[in-house]
């Protein structure tokens, strides 16, 4: 694929590989999280977000315990929607204690904050929830980035390797897909969004051993992706 001469209106990060550690996510989030699942079940068993996740597992997964049916998730890394609402909760709870806080790579905040300085819209698509989301973004060490953001997308738009999730957030962000950019690790996302209109970059950053794919531009790091794309930074 050939890089755009137009210059894109909106950056769409993918968070794990792309702006934080692949090691943060799998060797603290998901562990803290699969560590406190048990008891957040149990103690917060009245919570509003926690009924409606139960009640989807339960339809999702009839007459098995929740927290095996978690368990079986986690262990296949499944982007099920009630696991990463639950996962979400008990990072909130991690972040506002100070056991968490949020890891990205060194070049992210100066290269999003040179975006947004120069009139460039950014937004995030995850598979994790966009509470978890911005919960990484709010508990940096550099504090709360989330306002470098208009909007966090997540499952409920679809997911990530389907193509018309991609033209529903170009829908809700006003702008046509030509105009939205979206850099991710992971090329089955990259096929999904270019399927769908958008401009995609990989971003296969060495030391996370990312494997680079062959059908989209390349690069080990956000400036160098943006540079191609015409973004400064």
């Amino acid at each position: 694929m050939s890089v755009s001469a137009v210059r894109p209106r909106l950056v769409l990060l993918d968070i794990e590989g792309t702006t934080a550690p692949v090691a943060f996510v799998h060797d603290v989030l998901f562990p803290f999280a699969r560590r406190a699942l048990p008891r957040l079940l149990v103690e917060h068993a009245d919570d509003p977000a926690v009924c409606a996740a139960v009640a989807e597992i339960a339809r999702l997964a009839p007459d098995q315990a929740p927290i095996e049916v978690l368990n079986g998730w986690m262990d296949r890394d499944e982007k099920v929607g009630p696991l990463k609402a639950l996962q979400g909760i008990a990072w909130r709870q991690g972040y506002e204690s100070g056991a968490l806080v949020g890891a990205l790579y060194p070049d992210t905040l100066p290269a999003l904050r040179a975006w947004q300085a120069n009139g460039l819209r950014l937004a995030v698509y995850s598979s994790g929830s966009a509470a978890a989301q911005r919960l990484i973004y709010g508990h940096t060490t550099e504090g709360n980035v989330t306002g470098l953001f208009e909007g966090f997308f997540d499952l409920a738009v679809g997911g990530k390797k389907e193509a018309s999730s991609y033209r529903v957030i170009a829908e809700q962000v006003a702008l046509a897909p030509s105009e939205i950019v979206f850099f991710s690790d992971v090329v089955a996302e990259l096929d999904a969004a270019s399927a769908a209109g958008l401009l995609v970059a990989q971003i296969a950053r060495p030391e996370d051993g990312t494997v680079p794919g062959s059908r989209y531009p390349v690069f080990a790091d956000l400036p160098s992706a943006g540079r191609t794309f015409g973004l400064a930074a």
